[in-house]
């Protein structure tokens, strides 16, 4: 309960001091966050009603970065469930998290967001605090010791330009995860990046943006040595 009340009061002061409030409804650059996403949320629906995935197990969840993930090929021999929907934000995730995160009681969830905000105009303070919003959501809907694995936002080619207000985004909840239990920063950004600091160019799909098959493979072993430990 000291450590919800901690969270709570970080997100809080955070969201105060930029001027904002929290909520966890509607996006305000969406009319409507619920009818943006029913073709996916139904999606989700129809695949669990096929079969629910065990509790306790391993969540994937975020924006296309997780979507397009096979996380199934990725990781045959765990338990794990992939909710990631193309084109999402921090808040979308947020506004749905009964049906892509509460339903399935996980104990772990890999989280990647936040890439679409900055491009859609967000500030990094209004991404981080969004974040801590879903870390609160996580100590009081979920199980207790649920973890969240939080992925860095990616450094890419197309969206380069946006990588220091990405990159304060990601250090600052990197600090926050030094802070609080349940939380761990895995560092999926830096394998992305040549020597010279910059995004490699042989990682992407065509649109400089999306991972290719090279991408993902520097990514599984990182995130498969987080979630073991």
């Amino acid at each position: 309960m000291l450590l919800q009340n901690r969270i709570s009061s970080l997100s809080l002061f955070l969201c105060l001091t930029i001027g904002s409030t929290i909520s966890f409804a509607a996006d305000e650059n969406a009319k409507d966050p619920a009818a943006k996403w029913d073709g996916e949320m139904n999606k989700f629906a129809a695949l669990d009603e096929e079969k629910m995935p065990e509790k306790n197990g391993i969540l994937f969840v975020g924006s296309s970065s997780i979507r397009m993930w096979d996380t199934d090929a990725s990781y045959p021999d765990l338990d794990v469930t992939n909710r990631g929907f193309g084109g999402s934000q921090t808040s979308d995730v947020l506004y749905h998290f009964d049906k892509v995160v509460k339903k399935y009681e996980p104990s772990k969830i890999v989280f990647y967001c936040g890439d679409n905000d900055i491009a859609k105009g967000k500030s990094p303070q209004k991404v981080i605090c969004d974040f801590k919003a879903f870390m609160k959501l996580v100590y009081e809907e979920l199980p207790e010791g649920a973890t969240v694995y939080y992925l860095p936002i990616k450094p890419s080619l197309k969206r380069w330009e946006m990588w220091d207000e990405m990159n304060e985004v990601n250090m600052a909840i990197k600090k926050f995860a030094d802070q609080v239990e349940q939380l761990e920063y895995v560092d999926t950004a830096t394998v992305l990046l040549t020597e010279e600091g910059k995004p490699r160019d042989d990682i992407f799909m065509k649109d400089g943006l999306h991972l290719n098959e090279t991408g993902y493979n520097l990514w599984n072993p990182v995130v498969r040595k987080a979630i073991a430990e």
